[in-house]
């Protein structure tokens, strides 16, 4: 172990004379010689801590000594003189006028970087800024706005619009215009501000075939007719189901719109999920319009096939009295309304539901007993319990024989099918229909309530086949229609031309 003493380090354990790790202080074998200036001069701390001990002898001291530094160093620094440079002389004359011209601001305004002039006063200043002669606009046709209110928000007058407007509907029904037709404008020069600019031309596009042009003649506006060739050949896309009869036909390039019609009408006559397999094809056509201009527009589906090799299901879109159906409230449809028809001109029904109410089924067809006479009896149909007002749809078509309040059924409709098959149902809060109307399958004929013998809000659902009611749960809601004279005919005819289409063609 060591321990710091004034003169160094020494061991504990040494003795005196003999300290290891301590240096001597004089040579061995000389004397020593006490030097007290010097010792006492090891012991002075020349740069103390300042902030330390203030006031001290030793913080005195070190005052002293940082000011003899500080004054040492400026007495000796050789000091700093300004050097000052040659200032030029301010322009002037045609030096100023010519270094104006090509400063920033021209540069910024298009100048080049050549000799240039500025403005002197030959040049008058203009009191207003001059109107252009024509200013091209362009405009959208709103969702249920009208053509003369478009122009107007665009800036044309309202003369010039009401015009223009009138020689439009001589070519096309303005309502036919569809909403976000851009309608390109270009307004000429006024002779006043504080009128409106004359319309000059206008051109858009009213239709898809048809294309309008307005100008501005010696005697008005003019309109110029612009027919568009369209080629109507329909589309055609064949391809295998694969894992997903969905996404192979997108993955074809079917419109997803159009796939989504074409599983609902397979799924009339198949089951997607345990008929159709990864083997099986599919093949569709569409409705497609290819403009001269080169806009294509897709329609609606007009075939629907799926090949199994042993099986065939064919499927055409048939609207008696017109090409086809619009919409897919049309699919199932019956030969009086069009919908989806086989290649024999057949076409089949199916509910739309197990039951005409969305419910629980609280009391079943047969011998119960009555919950308000309290003895058993029969009970001819189902009841089913629903939530107040929930609605109440027709199971399949028919014609309303009875819309009225009889007996202990309270709001009752009967509906009578054909074939000798009829349905009721009871106990309704609200009727929708009236006797003697056709009413179509899903449609809704009225609102669950408790009218009548009723212990709450629920449905009472009778059918009737030949005139003896008979389990609802027992009828499978299908009918057949079949297509016959004229109308088989054109469906032929349609049938042969959509097979005749190329594929991709």
């Amino acid at each position: 172990m060591y321990f710091r003493n004034d003169q160094g380090f020494e061991l504990a354990s040494a003795t005196a004379g003999s300290g290891f790790g301590r240096a001597p202080a004089t040579p061995l074998g000389q004397p020593t010689r006490a030097d007290p200036l010097r010792d006492r001069a090891t012991r002075i701390d020349w740069v103390p801590d300042l902030g330390a001990r203030i006031g001290s002898l030793d913080w005195w001291r070190g005052l002293a000594t940082c000011t003899a530094l500080c004054a040492a160093t400026w007495m000796l620094s050789p000091g700093v003189r300004p050097l000052f440079g040659a200032v030029p002389a301010p322009l002037a004359g045609a030096e100023w006028e010519e270094t104006r011209a090509q400063g920033i601001s021209p540069l910024a305004q298009g100048a080049t970087t050549g000799r240039r002039m500025a403005s002197n006063d030959l040049v008058a200043p203009l009191g207003e800024v001059p109107e252009r002669p024509s200013i091209d606009l362009a405009t959208t046709l709103g969702e249920g706005d009208s053509f003369d209110r478009a122009l107007i928000r665009a800036g044309v007058g309202r003369g010039d619009a009401e015009a223009a407007a009138a020689l439009v509907a001589r070519s096309v029904e303005p309502s036919t215009i569809p909403a976000g037709t851009r309608i390109a404008l270009t307004l000429g020069r006024r002779t006043d501000r504080t009128v409106a600019r004359p319309l000059e031309k206008l051109d858009f596009r009213a239709r898809f075939d048809l294309a309008l042009s307005l100008a501005r003649g010696a005697g008005g506006l003019t309109i110029d007719r612009k027919p568009i060739a369209v080629d109507s050949t329909p589309l055609r896309i064949q391809g295998l189901v694969g894992s997903s009869l969905y996404r192979s036909a997108r993955a074809a390039g079917v419109p997803a719109k159009a796939v989504e019609s074409f599983i609902k009408a397979i799924s009339t006559r198949l089951s997607i999920g345990r008929d159709v397999t990864a083997g099986d094809s599919f093949d569709l056509i569409v409705q497609r319009e290819r403009a001269a201009t080169g806009e294509t527009r897709i329609g609606d589906l007009l075939f629907a096939g799926i090949d199994q090799g042993r099986r065939k299901v064919q499927l055409v879109r048939f609207g008696p009295g017109e090409a086809n159906a619009d919409n897919d409230s049309n699919v199932d449809g019956d030969s009086s309304r069009g919908g989806w028809f086989d290649a024999n001109g057949q076409t089949e029904r199916r509910a739309v539901s197990g039951m005409p109410v969305i419910g629980r089924i609280t009391s079943s067809f047969g011998l119960r007993r009555h919950p308000l006479l309290g003895f058993t009896r029969m009970h001819k149909g189902l009841d089913i319990g629903a939530p107040y007002g929930a609605p109440i749809h027709a199971m399949t078509d028919g014609i309303v024989a009875f819309a009225g309040r009889t007996g202990g059924y309270g709001n009752f409709v009967k509906l009578v099918h054909g074939g000798g098959m009829a349905s009721g149902y009871g106990h309704m809060s609200r009727i929708v229909v009236s006797s003697g109307t056709r009413v179509r399958q899903g449609q809704v004929i009225g609102y669950v309530g408790s009218t009548g013998m009723s212990t709450g809000p629920h449905l009472h659902w009778e059918v009737w086949k030949n005139g003896a009611a008979i389990n609802p749960r027992s009828v499978s809601f299908a009918s057949a229609a079949q297509l016959s004279g004229a109308q088989l005919r054109a469906f032929k005819a349609k049938v042969a031309q959509l097979l005749a289409v190329r594929v991709g063609g």
